[in-house]
């Protein structure tokens, strides 16, 4: 009895030998950069000091802010990270990120003890050397600490998720307050970086921000790699996909160049084409947004801030202005309605309001084309001047392409299958790429960079003197069949004025519609509102105008290539 109790006695001893070996090599402080005694694995050590806890900890003479705490505080003033987008307002640190400070604000000296009469030599650095570990004290670009997570999750529109639904392993500090402690165990390291849980899928950030749609978005959920080429979009993260990455594909915690937003680049666009070029995901958007015309991301300067007034101007765009990384999914629509990769965008109502989510396409366009800007976009003068996009494409318009609501004309003989004089379109299905990958059926065309004026995705001449082809209004041939147009099957005179007379479509038509405050359904119905660089007023009566006479008919008063028209009737 007495020997089977010595070796009873000796195994347990043995076992309470090893535990400390296989917890040092899993997920102990020994074999972690928070070892900072000689035996460490980081490049800053002690030079002799081989006690492991010491640096934080002591037995005797501790401070009472934290168990056995052995540091000193910082008298760094700190710069507390701030947002518009953040409800509450962290202010300097408290609690355990500021005892986690006393190290990494790199304002004390690694080896400066409570314990120690002085400072216990380091090698390497005896501050937090410059890489990953050095917060510094500007918090601007790091996840806010120290703020209380009740007064954050009190935002109306918030998407933060309340702490009795997080997995235990986060917790936030006695006050209720986020610290550093909330993310991080300094004393475990199984998840990389002290992580309190495995983050792969941003699964850790997601505990708190459960941002409705994301889940099902490619971000999320794509296994896409990168190619190696171009710049590295995940320098920040051990992860090799777009859903091991997730928050991370866009956000960095700590070291974030774009502060308020924690972005991985201080240029929105950059964030996005770190991926959309062809390195990582399909399509080569970064060199659609290098063609002539082209929607201005690279010279915008700075994404909108939250709140902002939209006023119009065409010269401030960024990717997220048409496109919702947390909502953006691959999934088919019907115009009128916003498709799946422009779902979760805000937009501008039919009726000139503000909406948070947009829900037809047109209200994506109408936050910058609604109104007249002076962009400079109308290159065409016409009769009937525009009163903004808006306007003419506006139900109560005289007449317009039905990007909005359906056509009044009931006589289309043109239009090709499936559309009908029902049928609604797209913004995108006139303007967009005009060269771009495939797409799913009902997914518009990218609205990035076109080689043809007017952002268009065809080819469609304007002017005078144009010689009729395929080509020349490939744009206006993608829904109206060219045969039946120059078969003069809509009106008589289509192959006299735009194959025989050389007369761009443009010249009579305004492609959007003409607004019913400044033009008449009798003088602008059918589009048209003529361009008058080339149509002129009648001599001696100064008449210029089109009258529509019914189905088919109308008559023209005015002069064009030399020819004067009196009431000429079609």
């Amino acid at each position: 009895m007495r020997n089977t109790f010595r070796i009873a006695a000796g195994l347990a001893l043995v076992l309470l030998l090893l535990l400390p070996v296989v917890r040092a090599e899993f997920n102990s402080v020994v074999n972690s950069p928070h070892n900072l005694s000689a035996s460490g694995p980081g490049t800053v050590r002690a030079v002799s000091e081989d006690r492991v806890c010491i640096f934080c900890h002591t037995p005797h003479g501790s401070r009472t802010v934290a168990p056995l705490w052995n540091r000193r505080d910082s008298a760094a003033l700190y710069t507390p990270y701030d947002s518009p987008t953040l409800h509450a307002k962290p202010g300097q640190p408290t609690g355990s990120s500021k005892l986690c400070l006393s190290c990494h604000d790199g304002t004390i000296a690694l080896g400066d003890l409570v314990s120690e009469s002085s400072p216990i030599p380091m090698s390497g650095s005896s501050t937090m050397p410059p890489g990953g570990g050095l917060i510094g004290t500007d918090l601007r670009d790091d996840h806010p600490i120290s703020f209380s997570y009740a007064e954050a999750l009190s935002r109306p529109q918030g998407e933060l998720a309340a702490p009795y639904s997080w997995d235990p392993a986060i917790t936030l500090d006695h006050l209720g307050m986020m610290q550093c402690t909330t993310c991080h165990d300094p004393h475990d390291p199984q998840w990389g970086n002290f992580l309190v849980m495995d983050n792969t899928g941003a699964s850790l950030c997601r505990e708190c921000h459960r941002i409705d749609g994301f889940d099902d978005t490619a971000h999320a959920l794509a296994g896409n790699t990168w190619t190696g080429s171009g710049r590295d979009p995940w320098p920040h993260t051990d992860f090799d996909t777009v859903a091991s990455n997730a928050c991370l594909n866009c956000h960095a915690n700590h070291h974030a160049p774009g502060k308020e937003t924690l972005l991985t680049s201080d240029r929105p666009e950059e964030v996005c084409l770190s991926c959309h070029s062809g390195n990582v995901a399909d399509g080569r958007v970064a060199d659609a947004f290098r063609k002539p015309y082209r929607h201005p991301i690279f010279e915008t300067g700075s994404g909108h801030r939250p709140g902002e007034m939209l006023d119009g101007r065409a010269d401030h765009v960024t990717c997220v202005d048409c496109h919702s990384p947390h909502k953006a999914a691959a999934s088919p629509a019907e115009a009128p309605f916003v498709p799946g990769l422009m779902e979760g965008v805000s937009g501008v109502t039919e009726a000139g309001a503000f909406v948070e989510e947009a829900v037809y396409e047109y209200e994506v366009c109408f936050k910058c084309h609604a109104e007249d800007s002076g962009s400079g976009f109308r290159s065409i003068n016409r009769q009937v001047p525009s009163n903004g996009v808006r306007n003419q494409f506006a139900a109560g318009s005289v007449s317009f392409h039905p990007v909005v609501s359906p056509g009044m004309n009931s006589y289309v003989p043109s239009l090709i299958s499936p559309l009908n004089e029902q049928s609604m379109i797209y913004c995108s299905d006139c303007h967009g790429d005009d060269t771009s990958l495939p797409r799913r059926q009902g997914e518009p065309a990218p609205v990035h960079g076109s080689n043809y004026q007017y952002l268009l995705k065809r080819e469609y001449r304007t002017g005078d003197n144009i010689a009729e082809s395929p080509a020349a209004y490939s744009l206006c041939y993608s829904c109206h069949d060219r045969s039946s147009i120059l078969g003069n099957e809509s009106f008589p005179q289509h192959y006299r004025h735009i194959v025989t007379g050389q007369t761009s479509c443009s010249v009579c038509h305004d492609a959007h519609g003409v607004d019913g405050a400044r033009g008449s359904s009798v003088n602008n119905a059918n589009l048209i509102n003529f361009d008058i660089s080339i149509v002129e007023p009648l001599p001696g009566t100064g008449m210029l105008e089109y009258t529509d006479m019914g189905a088919q008919s109308g008559t023209c008063s005015l002069r064009c290539h030399g020819n004067d028209h009196d009431e000429t009737r079609y």
